[in-house]
């Protein structure tokens, strides 16, 4: 048995009958090339033979009684694969609309808490004789760069799969623990935890005086929560999602980056800026204050890797959408990420960690739930508008028994007050973008998908001109136009 963190146990609180918080990941693969017959039972035995490397696969919640402190992971004694993963068909003729609404559909579903918190489909039918596989995870498991290690113990880096050694010792089912053993242990960790609350709150207030000198000293100043202007997808949510693709190469958001300044991730910033700034001016909606986007940042160590569960902390951005020129807009989005990540640097990744530890799981589950029940968001401002997640995915190839990956599109959690969630990864040259709204607050999420390619463009039609400004005076990078297709890809590998 396993106490989950207060970090992890805060996506379980966060949840409500319309906020579910799992994140997911649609994967294309061919099998047009692989001997035999490429079967969802040649799937099914895959990751059966790999579950000794899929830890979250096998555990299950067990709650304190009365909500009295955060729950504990077991090895479930009723594990059952076959629930967890199944098989489907699209429907003509297979392309990314039918495999955009299947999925939207799939993350539209919570998780049952009473199994482990994972689901999987093979999804046939696709167009070209392409296979998907899409999956979800709850983020009481996993965060972005644990939930990338996840896929790659899944996957193999070569058409022959490789073989897993039989566990030493043999996995075994945990015995469920009553609840006077649940009470007793809970009672046992609680008393721990007002020394700890007493430092936390003393590292609380030295940081916050630091914090407070800092950002009178910023050039740019991070934006405030509660600073963002309300937009459509800003308010309330309902459990229905829309679900939208897009891929764009990452060599033309590198030259960008080169031409013009920045990282790649304040790039990948001020394409998502410029396809909503365009998707809300043909709205009529285009709010004068710019937007502010919430940025996950992994705060894991080297020594944490093959860890689970969530080490991440965030910041928030301003996107800069009121400002018309896109160069502009991404010379003042780079400002504002290095103003933020001194500021994140300042507070220290353990702050927002240390304080979770000690939420109370029944006072903060109902507390989401009244927020989402008297629709408080209809009437305040967000947080902030809009969540955008950067993961670094591999650049080789990877397979499934045997079957290359064309495409992977990830995906993460909308909630009460942001309901639109824009979640990247790169894989072998070519970054997928898996956009995630809610179904009633955002009805044009392909048209923010379409307008992903169309801002890449632009900044990439700027860099270009900057590059043979620079290459007529000895030196610079060259650009290409962008693109974001949305569909799914043909039997050639990306990159």
């Amino acid at each position: 048995m396993r106490r989950l963190s207060g970090l992890d146990a805060g996506f379980l609180y966060l949840e409500t009958p319309s906020t579910h918080m799992h994140v997911g990941m649609a994967a294309v693969f061919d099998p047009s090339g692989v001997e035999g017959d490429w079967s969802f039972h040649r799937v099914r035995d895959l990751v059966e033979e790999r579950l000794p490397l899929l830890a979250p696969f096998r555990r299950r919640l067990v709650e304190v009684p009365f909500g009295l402190h955060h729950p504990l992971w077991i090895e479930d004694p009723g594990f059952d694969l076959d629930y967890h993963l199944r098989r489907a068909c699209l429907p003509a003729p297979g392309g990314p609309a039918e495999l955009a609404d299947f999925t939207a559909d799939f993350m539209g579903r919570p998780l049952d808490r009473a199994k482990p918190l994972w689901e999987m489909y093979v999804v046939e039918g696709l167009e070209e004789g392409m296979v998907a596989v899409v999956s979800k995870t709850h983020h009481a498991a996993i965060d972005g760069i644990s939930g990338a290690e996840l896929v790659a113990n899944l996957l193999d880096m070569s058409p022959e799969p490789r073989k897993v050694p039989p566990e030493d010792p043999p996995w075994r089912p945990d015995r469920v623990p009553s609840d006077l053993e649940l009470l007793s242990s809970a009672v046992l960790s609680l008393a721990r935890q007002p020394l700890e609350l007493a430092r936390a709150l003393e590292r609380s207030v030295e940081t916050g005086l630091h914090v407070a000198r800092q950002r009178r000293e910023l050039e740019v100043p991070p934006p405030a929560p509660f600073s963002a202007p309300k937009v459509s997808f800003n308010s309330s949510i309902t459990p229905h999602r829309r679900v939208a693709f897009a891929e764009v190469p990452l060599d033309e958001v590198k030259a960008v980056k080169n031409a013009l300044g920045g990282t790649v991730n304040d790039v990948v910033l001020a394409v998502c800026a410029g396809a909503l700034r365009r998707y809300l001016a043909a709205r009529g909606e285009l709010p004068e204050a710019s937007l502010v986007g919430m940025v996950p940042i992994s705060v894991r160590r080297a020594d944490e890797r093959g860890t689970l569960g969530n080490r991440v902390s965030a910041m928030l951005v301003s996107l800069a959408t009121a400002l018309d020129d896109p160069v502009e807009r991404l010379h003042a989005i780079s400002r504002g990420t290095q103003g933020a990540k001194e500021q994140h640097e300042a507070i220290g990744a353990e702050t927002l960690m240390n304080w979770v530890e000690f939420a109370a799981p029944a006072v903060a589950a109902r507390a989401a739930r009244l927020i989402s029940r008297m629709k408080v968001f209809d009437r305040v401002r967000p947080l902030f508008n809009v969540v955008i997640s950067n993961v670094p995915g591999p650049s080789f190839p990877l397979y499934c028994a045997g079957a290359p990956m064309r495409a992977m599109y990830p995906m993460g959690p909308i909630t009460d007050g942001v309901g639109l969630n824009m979640t990247v990864i790169s894989y072998q040259g070519t970054m997928y973008f898996g956009l995630v709204g809610c179904r009633e607050t955002v009805p044009g999420l392909e048209e923010i998908a379409a307008g992903l390619g169309e801002s890449l463009a632009e900044l990439a039609k700027a860099a270009g001109r900057r590059s043979r400004r620079r290459r007529s005076g000895g030196g610079g990078a060259r650009a290409g136009s962008g693109q974001a297709t949305g569909s799914v890809p043909k039997g050639k590998a990306p990159g």
